[in-house]
């Protein structure tokens, strides 16, 4: 970053602007490439990783700072920090069209991965690929929302397949069967793909009854079969349905 004469302008570079009209005037402010997206998602939460500078601009690409009574006038505040975060929540980020095509595409994969990762066909009790959400979601015609979270944007997308397709929001609870010999360590490796344990027997063998995300129904299966060398077991029990008051990620 460098600056120059006059004092209200700073120059800056590989910038991704985000900005906002308010009270008659254009306010913008200068951050990294991908770190808005982040902090919308909630993945960032520092503000300075953000921002390449805590200062209000009327023109970004000129340097031109905003004045100090036209913030006051527009946001009721000075407080950069405070306004920054009104810009950075409510803003428009401005990217080329080539740029926002690619962004909308990767939102949208990661939209049908987090639909392909909570979900089951509720015929077959398994989930679904990747392929198939992406392209139901072709079918319905979802149009992608750049300025919401792959999150909140996926729990919509499964109200309308419900409707669709009579897709299944739901854990599925499995009961699992480790040797003794690795239960304690498999049950390790386990844990971080279990939602719940409803159970746990240890006798001969540990059995335990478990609600996992569909998602994580394969890699559980592989890392049971790898590690027991085929002694240990896993069975599907039943679905649980989540309740529309736990759809939350």
């Amino acid at each position: 970053m460098s600056i120059f004469t006059p004092t209200n302008q700073i120059r800056l570079t590989n910038v991704a602007v985000v900005r906002m009209k308010r009270g008659g005037k254009r306010f913008e402010i200068a951050c990294y490439k991908n770190k808005v997206v982040n902090w919308r998602a909630g993945a960032e939460k520092d503000l300075d990783e953000v921002l390449q500078t805590q200062s209000v601009f009327v023109n970004v690409s000129k340097g031109q700072v905003a004045k100090k009574e036209d913030l006051n006038k527009s946001f009721g505040t000075d407080d950069l920090t405070e306004i920054c975060k009104q810009i950075l929540a409510k803003g428009e980020l401005q990217v080329s069209d080539k740029e926002r095509h690619s962004q909308l595409e990767t939102m949208f994969r990661d939209i049908a991965t987090i639909v392909a990762e909570k979900c089951v066909n509720p015929e077959t009790k398994r989930p679904y690929t990747v392929s198939l959400i992406e392209g139901a979601m072709k079918e319905i015609h979802y149009s992608v929302k750049a300025n919401k979270s792959t999150k909140q944007q996926a729990l919509e997308v499964i109200r309308q397949l419900k409707e669709s397709m009579g897709i299944q929001r739901a854990h599925m609870r499995l009961r699992l069967v480790l040797p003794a010999k690795e239960a304690k360590r498999l049950k390790e490796k386990l844990k971080p793909l279990l939602q719940v344990v409803e159970s746990e027997d240890f006798d001969e063998q540990l059995e335990m009854v478990c609600l996992v995300d569909p998602g994580c129904f394969r890699e559980i299966d592989e890392l049971i079969r790898s590690e027991t060398r085929g002694r240990g077991s896993l069975e599907v029990v039943s679905l649980k349905d989540v309740e529309e008051g736990e759809e939350k990620f």
